[in-house]
């Protein structure tokens, strides 16, 4: 009898053993789980770091010569009319690039950032219809058109057909239009009435500039650019204006192509004109860069490095307005390589 009390006590606990059983088996198979994702987060985070490439940085000496920089730009000027807005460069070496129309594109803008107008700069004006001739009289029938330079003629067989024309043979000259409504085909384009729609407007100017890689300039500045004397002036009396606003923001300004990694410190900057005259100076130092990528592909670019900018708040008779960005060549340069392996 004992051991049948002492057998059926035991069957009694087989439920305690059963429940102690099953607790175990799921606090284990909870620990089994969380210790997967962690090993599964560990697998992950190891494969991304496998698969991040490191860069690698070397500075070297740049020996290249002869060489050409591309300036890849993007202003907005809000308070400064499309049609005043001109772009010049020169650097050390003599050569100069006045007035520059090739390769840039002009959105007039209104004092809401609003496009009114997009064109490329420098293309078509209105025709004229029986325009003066050189001789003082008007177009007559299948007579070939050669308007008058007003004395800017480098030769006999100059014409100026166009308002754009004589300004430009008066630059050439290194002369001032001081009034341009005593100019026949400015008068008949409505170049002053032209200035006065486009007054209270601003402008988007973009494009690029194909140069020498050497130490110089570009600028923009209103009125037409010319050499009198050696010197580089503006021409501002056709304007018939005492001041003009050189407030800007620098949407972007790249030197060359685009590699990963890249950073222009230019871009986003916006600088307000707070005096009636202004030069607004940057100081920029170009690098030559050299990205490989894990592949063995090349990119021959640049990278740009912005000293602190300078303000001329006081009237300089020949820059009153005008923005200036001064290239400075780094004779070093700088070669970058992503690897997921050590890279040669």
């Amino acid at each position: 009898m004992e051991s049948l009390f002492g057998k059926i006590r035991n069957l009694d606990a087989y439920p305690k053993i059963n429940e102690d059983f099953y607790s175990r088996t799921l606090s284990g198979g909870l620990i089994t789980i969380a210790s997967s994702i962690f090993m599964l987060l560990l697998f992950i985070s190891e494969l991304r770091l496998y698969l991040h490439a490191v860069t690698e940085t070397k500075l070297v000496v740049d020996t290249s010569r002869g060489e050409r920089l591309r300036i890849n730009f993007d202003v907005t000027f809000p308070a400064l009319a499309c049609s005043i807005l001109s772009l010049d460069a020169m650097d050390i070496s003599g050569e100069q690039h006045l007035d520059v129309r090739h390769d840039i594109i002009k959105k007039r803008i209104d004092a809401h950032g609003n496009v009114i107008e997009t064109r490329q700069d420098g293309i078509g004006h209105p025709k004229i219809e029986k325009p003066l001739q050189r001789h003082g009289g008007r177009l007559e029938h299948n007579e070939t058109y050669c308007g008058s330079c007003y004395g800017a003629e480098a030769s006999d067989d100059d014409c100026c057909n166009s308002c754009e024309e004589v300004r430009e043979a008066y630059r050439k000259k290194g002369w001032a239009i001081s009034n341009p409504d005593l100019i026949d085909q400015c008068k008949r384009e409505g170049f002053l009435q032209q200035i006065k729609e486009e007054e209270g407007e601003g402008c988007n100017i973009y494009g690029f500039l194909d140069v020498n890689k050497v130490a110089g300039n570009f600028h923009f500045a209103p009125g037409k650019s010319f050499q009198q004397s050696n010197v580089h002036v503006h021409d501002l009396l056709a304007f018939q204006m005492d001041s003009f606003n050189i407030s800007h923001k620098i949407n972007r300004l790249a030197f060359g192509d685009y590699f990963p990694g890249v950073i222009n410190p230019l871009d986003g900057v916006l600088w307000l004109q707070q005096t009636p005259n202004a030069m607004y100076q940057y100081f920029l130092k170009v690098v030559s860069t050299v990205f490989t990528d894990v592949n063995g592909n090349t990119i021959q670019s640049n990278q740009v490095r912005c000293r602190h900018p300078r303000l001329f708040s006081q009237s300089n008779p020949f820059f009153p307005f005008v923005l200036v960005f001064s290239l400075e060549l780094d004779m070093r340069s700088m070669s970058y390589c992503p690897i997921a392996v050590l890279c040669n």
